[in-house]
């Protein structure tokens, strides 16, 4: 056999070596293109700006490849998808020389598919979720240089993507960058896990959460605590109704708190009884310095009453039922309160209070979700009551009075004080509960 006719027939134990040489680099280039998408992908945008103002190597590529992310996946599905049927074929290829043709094509798809999903797919996947960011930025101009040299191809399948998208109704969510209230709960339970975020931090995000699905019937003060005045009383019985409340704005009603006219403040009661001329009793009526306020249904969202009551400039509302009958009134401090917590006056009484380890006194309006939320406990809420007055009530199934007691489960509910048939404060008795 002459020199050339070697040259011309490589032997079948050069070409294996071959062969199996560029699976070896193929696997490798998959599990680049797989890697650089979940690094790439899972990357927040905040991150990146956050590296770009670092300065690290390659965060502006970053950046320019996340600015097209439509085009950033069509290159890896393009890059990744040819080295995967190109491995697949070279070892058909290959096998072919000692197999069957029937058993080559077997054992290449199972045994390529094996290899693929392993050291293509799954190992290079899992490093890049625990390395997010410094892969990125690892993979960033490598990865920029096979969209230059797959630019055909990626031109070729973007467009057909986006046609295919059109014609079925789709949207490239790609490109629709959020980030979902799930996730940012997510991140802010690992904080506190991890130490990052403070217990009172992480309180107020939760606070903050919450606060978007509440109504105005949830943070309101009930109507059989709210207290007014006539439109004809004398501005000193208002003056005296509001020391004795302990409250410096006060509804006004015509007829019964049903026909709230608006409401009167304490230092314009003052201000204008000083001023007041003997000559001119309507001067000291109630009705001349009523100001108008809001009347708003108690399936308010909290957030838009936020809003209407700073535009209006007004400081508390009237909440009313379908039939517009008043079921109580809410003021700013009463929404601010769902967001940072009580805010306890001088006079007013913790809603709860721990005597000791299984032991809590708490106060009749506090919300069912809140106690159960707070003490971590699981009482069921109830169509007719939001409070712990109203399930206690429920419980009951009577009218009850002071020194009263129920159970539920494995929890005493002690009616600790009660003014007649309304009830101020409970105390909660956990009989289980471990020091």
């Amino acid at each position: 056999m002459s020199f050339s006719s070697l040259l011309q027939t490589p032997s079948t134990t050069t070409i294996t070596m071959l062969g199996f040489g560029t699976i070896l680099v193929l696997i490798c280039l998959s599990a680049f293109f797989s890697s650089s998408e979940i690094a790439l992908f899972s990357l927040p945008y905040h991150r990146i700006d956050v590296l770009v103002e670092d300065g690290k190597p390659g965060a502006e590529m970053v950046r320019t490849l996340k600015a097209n992310p439509h085009r950033l996946l069509v290159t890896i599905l393009v890059g990744n998808n040819i080295v995967n049927i190109a491995t697949s074929s070279i070892a058909t290829g290959l096998l072919a020389f000692y197999l069957p043709s029937g058993q080559a094509v077997l054992v290449a798809t199972f045994g390529v598919t094996s290899l693929v999903l392993l050291f293509g797919e799954s190992a290079p996947k899992s490093y890049a979720v625990e390395h997010t960011e410094s892969w990125a930025l690892t993979v960033a101009r490598p990865l920029k240089l096979a969209e230059y040299l797959l630019l055909p191809l990626v031109v070729v399948f973007d467009y057909l993507t986006r046609q295919v998208n059109r014609l079925t109704g789709g949207r490239a969510a790609l490109e629709e960058q959020y980030i979902t209230r799930e996730e940012i709960a997510e991140m802010i339970d690992a904080g506190e896990r991890e130490g990052a975020i403070e217990d009172t931090e992480h309180e107020l995000f939760q606070r903050l959460f919450r606060f978007r699905s509440l109504i105005a019937k949830n943070a309101m003060t009930p109507r059989s605590e709210i207290a007014a005045v006539s439109h004809d009383s004398s501005i000193e019985t208002a003056v005296s109704v509001s020391l004795d409340s302990g409250h410096d704005r006060l509804p006004v009603y015509s007829e019964t708190l049903d026909t709230v006219i608006g409401i009167v403040r304490l230092h314009e009661l003052v201000s204008r009884s000083r001023a007041a001329s003997v000559n001119d009793p309507d001067a000291t009526s109630v009705l001349a310095c009523t100001q108008p306020t809001l009347h708003i249904p108690e399936s308010r969202a909290l957030d838009e009453l936020l809003v209407d009551m700073r535009e209006a400039r007004i400081e508390l509302a009237i909440v009313v039922d379908e039939f517009g009958t008043t079921e109580g009134l809410i003021t700013l401090e009463d929404i601010t309160e769902e967001i940072v917590g009580e805010i306890l006056e001088q006079t007013e009484i913790r809603p709860i209070e721990m005597l000791d380890h299984r032991t809590m006194l708490v106060r009749s309006d506090v919300d069912i979700d809140l106690l159960n939320e707070t003490l971590d406990l699981s009482l069921p809420p109830g169509e007719e009551y939001q409070t712990i007055a109203g399930f206690v009530l429920d419980q009951a199934g009577r009218a009850i009075e002071e020194g009263d007691e129920i159970r539920y489960g494995n929890l005493a509910f002690r009616i600790n004080r009660a003014e007649g048939p309304r009830i101020q404060r409970i105390r909660i008795i956990h009989h289980d509960a471990d020091p």
